[in-house]
């Protein structure tokens, strides 16, 4: 796709209001400006063209749920699913990860999930679960909070494993296949575009829910 079509895609996604940039204003608040009620915030980080949380949404009306990326053209899609589906429970932000903190207050985030981020082979510290991220996630999330991680990356599974139990957290679910068993469950069958692409190469698909 040329650059022209993904400014074009990034500049209607700017004109959704459900679609933030980098504000810094709802920090706090996105439960009173935003959605207007008090239902539970879940995040997807690294959201690409947003899947995961509507696809969650779909399943969760009483919840609220935020797409995280910083690419704007991939966030469009979603955005514009959104919009023509006249969803009230997903927002989008455009924003870097690193800087989460800039845009949650302490304790307002119920749940994330991370779904198929870039492993990142040689640059460990930039792991969406490396400890510099966990500290970051250790502050918006509620005491109870949860962290879920689907991947298609050994790398990237077998890292979060040690992380989980380098720093003493509480692994609840691991599945180092995830469709191995006789049924999947409605948030495991939710499937985003890398993973079909990557189901289609015959890849297994991981994943690990923990709490901090």
């Amino acid at each position: 796709m040329g650059n022209k079509n993904k400014l074009g895609q990034y500049e209607e996604y700017r004109t959704f209001e459900h679609a933030h940039e980098k504000d810094c204003t709802l920090k706090g608040r996105w439960q009173k400006d935003h959605f207007k009620n008090n239902n539970p915030i879940v995040l997807e980080l690294a959201c690409g063209k947003g899947d995961y949380a509507i696809g969650l949404a779909n399943l969760y009306p009483n919840k609220n749920f935020i797409g995280v990326d910083i690419k704007g053209n991939r966030m469009w899609r979603g955005a514009k699913t959104v919009s023509e589906n006249k969803m009230e429970n997903v927002a989008f932000l455009r924003a870097h990860i690193d800087h989460i903190t800039d845009y949650f207050e302490n304790d307002e985030v119920d749940e994330i999930w991370i779904t198929f981020p870039d492993p990142q082979p040689k640059k460990e510290n930039k792991r969406l679960t490396s400890k510099r991220f966990l500290d970051r996630y250790k502050e918006i999330l509620k005491p109870e909070g949860t962290i879920n991680l689907k991947c298609d990356s050994q790398l990237m599974y077998d890292f979060t494993l040690e992380m989980i139990e380098e720093y003493n957290l509480s692994l609840l679910t691991n599945q180092s296949n995830v469709y191995s068993g006789d049924s999947v469950s409605e948030e495991m069958d939710i499937k985003t575009y890398y993973e079909r692409k990557w189901l289609n190469q015959g890849r297994m698909i991981k994943y690990v829910k923990f709490r901090l």
